[in-house]
């Protein structure tokens, strides 16, 4: 059997638990070629994704009531699209910031190539997702307040600890698209954002087309501090226009 890279390996794994019903972690092995500690990776970070459930020794599909409750919450086909060519902006050693959110949370997968990476955030599910990379990039978190409404560290000690470093690149998503001002939350905590924009060299929002021109009240980052906006092919041609026409590198997503 020929050994495999990780996205062929999970992707073999999906076919596999769609064709079966069920896989067994040694039995998953012995097909790709690879460690029982590699495959449990590997469904962790499928199931981190939305896209089965662990059981003990193996992992089953997720149950149709589970996808029908919590639709939301799994990965769309968009923000997989989304998170593949943003991670196409990042190269091999880049220290980066990926910031609380389902959107940025889609970009884990896609990282699983890049080599010699430190990456900081303020999420728990995002640093659990990346130390279960095979390439275990540098894991960094802010620390600070947890704020249950945006499941996030926040406060005045993530924004120090953000101050002591500098990075290359900034990943975040937003809940809305504003095209005169910038990205907009419904979150009123908006100090940490503005931190990470601070001290990123680049800064690259995340969003579904769906939540352009969703005007919220909460500013969080003004155009003039966005770098690069990525989002899914149904963005409209006018809007893309607006954008660009903000000095902003739109990238439409495949």
């Amino acid at each position: 059997m020929i050994k495999r890279n990780t996205q062929q390996r999970r992707r073999l794994i999906l076919e596999r638990l769609t064709e079966q019903g069920e896989v067994k972690v040694d039995e998953l092995a012995q097909f790709c070629a690879t460690s029982e500690v590699t495959i449990r990776k590997d469904l962790a970070s499928l199931e981190a994704n939305g896209l089965l459930l662990r059981r003990y020794g193996g992992a089953v599909p997720i149950p149709s009531e589970l996808i029908h409750e919590h639709g939301d919450e799994l990965i769309s086909t968009q923000k997989q699209a989304i998170a593949k060519s943003a991670a196409g902006l990042i190269r091999d050693h880049n220290r980066i910031i990926i910031d609380s959110g389902s959107t940025t949370a889609a970009l884990l997968p896609e990282l699983s190539d890049k080599e010699g990476l430190v990456v900081m955030t303020n999420s728990l599910s995002i640093a659990a997702a990346l130390r279960e990379l095979e390439n275990e990039p540098t894991l960094l978190m802010t620390g600070g307040t947890w704020d249950r409404h945006s499941e996030a560290f926040q406060g005045q000690v993530a924004e120090q600890v953000l101050r002591a470093y500098d990075f290359d690149q900034l990943f975040i998503g937003a809940d809305g698209i504003d095209v005169l001002r910038g990205s907009t939350t419904f979150n009123e905590l908006v100090g940490l954002s503005q931190v990470m924009a601070e001290v990123a060299r680049e800064v690259v929002v995340l969003v579904e087309s769906n939540k352009v021109g969703r005007k919220i009240h909460n500013l969080e980052l003004a155009w003039s501090n966005i770098s690069t906006l990525v989002t899914d092919n149904q963005l409209e041609t006018k809007v893309a226009e607006q954008i660009r026409a903000q000095g902003v590198n739109l990238v439409i997503a495949p």
